[in-house]
């Protein structure tokens, strides 16, 4: 995979949403602004089914002027849409298989002919051996795409971070606690290959409204 680009908004303490039913809005105009054009340069958006099911996002670039950047590079309009899932848990009338763009559905291949069936008129199913971030690669590569960002949620972050399987870390931080146990964190307990004695490279910091954005890279990343 030539780019692997992993972004995350967390709270002061860590956590990504609270346990309220509705989501948690941690960035800012500004963030959202910079995180649809790193969306741009992409050719694909990936996400755990957990995030589809919660927050229903759509996936989309959604500024015209990168849209139309897009285009300019004889790229599709929009980035194709990954869901990560190991039982198909999802809905079909969920925005991310209503927007328009490339939809794919990652699975296990033990399940896979089950949710070709069911997803197959609103997205590709594929197949994948097992859940690693090697597979997941992999398996992505062979769609054609070269540039992924990954964008949650925890699971999902926890599987690629822990893998050392990604070359940039866009962690952006909102100035307020959650406070509650009970919420999502921005990455699950797992052997990290980045401790203290192996750390990510701090390539800059940037002020976004009010959030602050750290850039970080790895330097010898498993993709």
């Amino acid at each position: 995979m030539e780019r692997v680009h992993l972004s995350v908004c967390a709270s002061l303490d860590g956590h990504i949403d609270h346990a309220g039913a509705e989501t948690l809005c941690l960035s800012s105009e500004e963030d959202r602004r910079d995180i649809h054009a790193l969306r741009a340069g992409c050719d694909a958006i990936l996400v755990g089914a957990g995030t589809v099911r919660r927050d229903d996002p759509r996936l989309t670039v959604r500024y015209p002027d990168l849209v139309a950047a897009r285009k300019a590079q004889g790229l599709p309009e929009q980035p194709t849409r990954v869901v990560l899932t190991r039982t198909g848990e999802l809905d079909p009338g969920a925005s991310f298989f209503a927007a328009t763009g490339r939809r794919v559905v990652l699975c296990p291949e033990a399940v896979c002919t089950d949710l070709r069936d069911r997803f197959g008129r609103v997205a590709e199913v594929v197949g994948v051996a097992e859940e690693t971030a090697p597979a997941l690669l992999a398996a992505l590569a062979r769609l054609g795409i070269r540039r992924l960002l990954v964008e949650g949620g925890s699971c999902v972050l926890t599987l690629f971070l822990a893998a050392g399987a990604f070359h940039t870390l866009r962690l952006a931080v909102a100035p307020f606690f959650v406070g509650d146990g009970r919420a999502p964190r921005m990455v699950g307990p797992a052997s990290f290959l980045h401790g203290p004695d192996n750390r990510l490279r701090l390539e800059g910091t940037r002020t976004l409204g009010d959030v602050a954005v750290m850039d970080l890279v790895n330097p010898t990343p498993r993709t």
